[in-house]
């Protein structure tokens, strides 16, 4: 089954936070569906958290799994979703264009995967199923 994932869903398993292991659950068995921004997001997180051997390890994790992640990319479709999205929302431009990717990869068809409570209460405002937050 295909899931779509924000930053803040990936960015629990590479780190030690208290939903880790839920996160590590939700995301376990499933294709991973995501923004080409996510790419940046994370990356930048993980080196704002982490240090030495520890980041160079999650980088690592980070890169392998990236690989395997469906993108979806940020073209004029899904920045105009966003826009939209952000409108009737009122959530962040980095979080609108989670919802703008979600949209176009099938959001309503797939759970949206978020430990974001702002995010997720957006995406339920749509109709979406959300699971972490």
């Amino acid at each position: 089954m295909s899931i779509y994932v924000d930053s803040s869903a990936l960015l629990k398993i590479y780190l030690q936070e208290p939903e880790t292991k839920a996160a590590s659950a939700l995301l376990e068995g499933q294709r991973w569906i995501s923004g080409r921004h996510t790419l940046v997001e994370v990356r930048r997180n993980l080196r704002r958290l982490l240090v030495d051997e520890v980041l160079d390890t999650a980088r690592a994790r980070f890169a392998s799994d990236w690989q395997e992640l469906d993108a979806v990319d940020l073209g004029a479709a899904a920045t105009e979703l966003a826009a939209d999205l952000a409108e009737r929302t009122g959530i962040r431009s980095l979080d609108a264009l989670h919802l703008g990717a979600a949209e176009l990869a099938g959001a309503g068809e797939l759970p949206f995967v978020t430990f974001d409570r702002r995010l997720a209460e957006a995406a339920r405002s749509l109709g979406w199923e959300v699971l972490g937050a």
